[in-house]
């Protein structure tokens, strides 16, 4: 008689019947190993996977999920096919890996599109970019086997000192919540099933690891179940809705509890509360940090224990934890076998989920999409929206492209600096290289370093002078330089890093003499224009004050040497805002915009320097720039603010009404927010707090009505007894420079 096929096998059948069957077919020690993760580069061997490897890795048991090789793309898919070939025909039940692999902004391996990093997809404030790129790094990522990415970043960045602050959308939870969720269903698409053009989304860290104490990576979160469900949690809320099936809990702790053991976070709040039905995969070495750094866990066993019992389900990078210490307690009767198939079955629900078993490979063909030209298309239009024109007195922007003479100078002028989390890049464009592709060439280019990003030595300034004095405008490109996690190694850095993961700083100045460099330029005469290349917002309170013209450009990805000229001459106009506050110092953090009432001082009466003043003594506790801020070629004045009914009971809905115009003569990009603010509450609420925002192009003379819903959640607050309640009285809503009342009976 013939033999019966597998349930599991039948592509027809919903996910969750063939990861239910499958299941029922495992031993323990085959559900223990689809818990954890291995890597491939390990598995390599003069760059191609040695078969013996494979039989010690994998033997006949299989294993969850592969980190990807992070090698170019031949490699890449030449080392997945040959790996996924061995575990669906050497193990005994033929269950492929889900390759991971970080996709943060682009895909984090040699020859993929390096797109502007997160915080700068932030400062576009167009949820469309974001999802464009998320769909094109899922091409190319899936191109090579990768089934998985470890990504968006849903962080809230609100003490800018964390080196991470560059992995954000930033400040702002409805900012966040919109890129994240459009981020999901540009790299997972819109179906309920991913197809082989498409990735998983792992949403990380879940949740409030963005304001660590002292601003130290790793370290405590401070807060209320209040600030938890009001603040942190609803960015990741909104990508669940927009349907992410993975979660990485973060390493931090909040109220006393790293979140790799929170029964709260991984099961309350996420499965109960959510209806999350993905699965949790940890951040790479946490569960060992519950015993070796959170001390909460006496040996690695009880560390997998609290993990599990919590509801993580999948270990990364390794078994510290799970593997052998899940079955010897199994065994040894310490956890039910039930706890073990729960996690398994979420995992394997999303293999089928994600088309696995029907396309585990790598294709060929579709590698050709890597670094398209449309691709990189993209990747110049994202950068063009996300630098932002902090400041631009006496119109010296734009700069005509046949300008007489013109010096780039600075650390940052002649180097693509390309942020944390991105592979290197030969063929990114440095500032340099972007200038010179659009000046006439008749134009005298003047390039001197001036000086290193850190680092006391002022040997440079006298070139750098001489390059400003000869030029009529000078350009000059300073800031950071990060961690290079994909360059030569997990890790390694691209010359030494003073931003990315690990790399905190207890001030926000510029490092080193860049400050001092800027100084001597500016004194030159020469009118000068700053541009700021970095992960986290930079206080200096003097370039703000003496440098007419200064564009924040963050790490603007491969060509964001391209899109930093179309900006200089005008062959773009500027549209990029702020999503994080610039303070004018980090004793003024923090500094976020949706503060409460009593935040921001009592007296009013701002110091100097020269005169000493309350609250701070010698200096006001405004920012250096706000939240939102970001000019424009262009000026746009807003009218006819209407809200529609004005007066509505606590379970309504409203429209609010606003008509844009460009009142210039350049075409131009505004980003339109609408804020909300309780202006008297049972309990304290931000002084104003951003709930929609819509980004509109508009020509010369052009007006366009922008119309946004406020549903009742959107005026909502958690009162004393931790209840979601409406409050009647009277909200604010601005737009713009606009402001109206809207009455709640």
């Amino acid at each position: 008689m013939p033999t019966e096929t597998p349930l599991y096998h039948d592509p027809l059948q919903p996910a969750t019947v063939r990861a239910q069957d499958l299941l029922q077919r495992m031993a323990l020690e085959e559900k223990v190993r689809q818990m954890s993760q291995r890597d491939a580069a390990a598995l390599l061997r003069d760059g191609a996977v040695d078969p013996a490897a494979l039989h010690v890795a994998f033997g006949a048991m299989g294993i969850g999920t592969l980190q990807d090789p992070r090698r170019d793309p031949r490699t890449n898919a030449a080392a997945v096919n040959a790996i996924q070939r061995y575990l669906r025909e050497e193990t005994r039940l033929g269950i492929p890996a889900l390759v991971v692999a970080e996709c943060l902004h682009g895909h984090m391996s040699g020859g993929a599109t390096v797109f502007p990093q997160a915080i700068g997809l932030a400062s576009t404030w167009n949820p469309r970019l974001v999802g464009d790129m998320a769909a094109a790094t899922a091409r190319e990522a899936r191109a090579v086997g990768v089934a998985q990415a470890l990504a968006p970043d849903l962080d809230l960045a609100r003490d800018p000192r964390w080196g991470r602050t560059e992995e954000t959308y930033g400040e702002d939870p409805c900012l966040t919540g919109r890129l994240g969720s459009a981020y999901v269903k540009g790299m997972q698409g819109s179906g309920p099933e991913i197809d082989h053009a498409h990735l998983i989304c792992t949403v990380k860290h879940y949740a409030a690891h963005g304001s660590p104490e002292a601003g130290m990576n790793l370290a405590p979160v401070a807060g209320s179940l209040r600030d938890l469900f009001t603040i942190y949690l609803p960015p990741f809320r909104d990508a669940i809705t927009a349907g992410a099936l993975s979660v990485m809990p973060a390493y931090s702790e909040y109220l006393d509890v790293p979140a790799s053991q929170s029964y709260l976070l991984l099961t309350r709040i996420l499965r109960e509360a959510w209806g999350f039905t993905g699965y949790t995969f940890s951040d790479y070495g946490a569960i060992e940090m519950l015993h070796t750094f959170h001390r909460t866990a006496s040996s690695p066993a009880e560390a997998g224990r609290l993990a599990l019992a919590a509801g993580m389900d999948l270990e990364a990078p390794g078994d510290y934890g799970f593997g052998q210490h899940l079955l010897d307690m199994v065994r040894d009767g310490v956890i039910p076998e039930e706890l073990i198939d729960r996690a398994v079955l979420r995992i394997l629900t999303v293999k089928f989920t994600a088309g696995l078993f029907e396309h585990p490979f790598a294709d060929d063909e579709a590698a050709k999409v890597i670094n398209c030209p449309a691709h990189r298309e993209l990747a110049r239009e994202i950068a063009q929206e996300s630098i932002v024109l902090l400041k631009n007195d006496g119109g010296l922007l734009p700069l005509s492209p046949a300008i007489r003479s013109l010096s780039v100078i600075g650390p940052n002028a002649d180097v693509a600096q390309l942020g944390d989390y991105s592979p290197p890049a030969e063929r990114a464009v440095s500032p340099l290289q972007g200038i010179k592709a659009a000046v006439s060439s008749e134009t005298a280019l003047h390039f001197a370093k001036g000086c290193e990003l850190f680092g006391a030595s002022t040997d440079g300034f006298v070139e750098a002078v001489e390059a400003a004095r000869a030029s009529d405008v000078a350009v000059v490109c300073i800031g950071e330089r990060s961690q290079a996690h994909g360059g030569t190694g997990w890790g390694s850095a691209i010359g030494v890093a003073i931003s990315g993961e690990g790399y905190d700083r207890t001030a926000l100045t510029l490092a080193g003499v860049q400050e001092e460099l800027v100084r001597a330029v500016v004194a030159t005469g020469t009118p000068t224009i700053v541009v700021l290349i970095n992960g986290r917002p930079i206080s200096s309170e003097w370039i703000a004050e003496h440098v007419p013209t200064i564009l924040e450009a963050w790490y603007p990805g491969e060509e964001g040497g391209h899109a930093l000229a179309d900006i200089l001459f005008g062959a773009v106009n500027p549209s990029g805002k702020l999503p994080i506050t610039v303070p004018r110092s980090a004793g003024h953090v923090p500094a976020f915009y949706n503060h409460k009432p009593s935040a921001r001082g009592y007296y009013h009466r701002p110091g100097t320097p020269e005169v000493p003043g309350r609250d701070y003594v010698f200096s006001p506790p405004t920012p250096l720039f706000p939240f939102g801020h970001g000019l424009s070629y262009t000026t746009f004045v807003y009218s006819d603010l209407t809200i529609t009914p004005e007066r509505i009971s606590p379970y309504g809905s409203v429209k609010v009404s606003v008509t844009v115009t460009n009142t210039g003569d350049r075409t131009g990009k505004e980003v339109v927010p609408l804020y909300i603010n309780d202006v008297y509450s049972s309990v304290t609420t931000p002084v104003k707090a951003l709930r929609r925002f819509e980004k509109v192009e508009l020509a010369p003379g052009q007006q366009a009505v922008v119309t946004f819903p406020l549903e009742m959640d959107d005026l909502s607050l958690l009162n004393e007894e931790m209840q979601s309640v409406v409050e009647p009285g009277e909200f604010e809503v601005i737009v713009g420079e606009l402001k109206g009342i809207l009455t709640v009976e």
